[in-house]
């Protein structure tokens, strides 16, 4: 496996890497979410190239940059038992040289939602996330529907601006009791870490409701909301359609996720669901079962 750390010897490797690459983009703290990506991209490509970077332009004032957790020694081991090919670590000043001077605005996809709760968020993430894209040269990059809004958004440059690779969504991964796999639950107290997984049962409160036969988007996300538990702080449960991230009219269909976020504790938490799940739908895609492959 070969570390890189500057862009020009992140160039060089790239040039020696033959056959198709995927990609996964990470911030560190990797985990079992991260793993199913580098799994799939490492069966459907012929070489795996992973970032690991924590990306200053995507933290507003007061959030979690400096505490952001970040283990490079686990990190790197990860990323070679799972047969990654080239990791890009770099510092900041690497990614981002005195004299850089862009940045891509997006909308779309961007505006409301995490959008509206964290301004300049997703600027900061179709930056550095284009960024990488130039520098790696990926055919295919791989990214989790956990973060819907930020899968969505990314769709949306990559199609604006065209961008030559495809972005693949991979489902969820999660614990056992529901709690969908990510860096920031390591904050979460012991008692939180017990409670967490309501957001999940809230979450699939709406489905069962849709399931049952309920098609009123109101309802359905009236119905997360009263089940969530008052431990929780809301932030906004919404349906957005998997497609182009717009809200759906009612009679609400198929193709469409509830998605809800909510702080526990000191801990902000994002998960979603499919009204409709995988199975249900015809059977999941090749590695999209939150199980990774087969």
């Amino acid at each position: 496996m070969d570390v890189q750390r500057g862009v020009e010897g992140l160039r060089g490797a790239r040039a020696g890497l033959e056959g198709s690459v995927g990609f996964v983009p990470t911030m560190g703290a990797l985990h079992e979410g991260h793993f199913h990506l580098m799994r799939r991209a490492r069966d459907e490509c012929d070489r795996l190239v992973v970032s690991i970077f924590v990306n200053p332009k995507q933290f507003g004032p007061g959030e979690d940059l400096e505490a952001y957790p970040r283990d490079e020694a686990a990190d790197l081991a990860a990323c070679e038992s799972l047969g990654a090919d080239l990791v890009f670590l770099p510092p900041v000043e690497e990614m981002y040289p005195e004299d850089f001077a862009t940045r891509i605005e997006v909308g779309g996809p961007a505006l409301g939602l995490e959008g509206a709760h964290r301004p300049g968020h997703f600027d900061g993430v179709a930056t550095v996330c284009a960024r990488l894209f130039g520098l790696v040269r990926p055919d295919r990059a791989y990214f989790g529907w956990k973060d819907m809004q930020q899968f969505c958004v990314l769709r949306r440059l990559v199609a604006d601006l065209a961008l030559p690779l495809v972005l693949v969504p991979c489902e969820i991964v999660r614990e056992p009791d529901g709690l969908a796999l990510s860096s920031r639950n390591r904050y979460l107290s012991p008692a939180d870490r017990k409670r967490a997984p309501g957001l999940h049962a809230a979450l699939q409160a709406a489905r069962r409701a849709f399931l049952a036969g309920e098609r009123r988007g109101a309802v359905l996300l009236e119905t997360a909301r009263r089940a969530l538990p008052e431990t929780f702080e809301p932030a906004y449960f919404a349906l957005r359609r998997e497609a182009d991230f717009t809200e759906p009219k009612d009679p609400v269909g198929e193709g469409v996720r509830i998605l809800a976020a909510a702080r526990l504790g000191r801990t902000r938490l994002l998960d979603n669901l499919p009204l409709v799940p995988a199975e249900d739908r015809g059977g999941f895609p090749p590695g999209e079962d939150g199980k990774g492959p087969r």
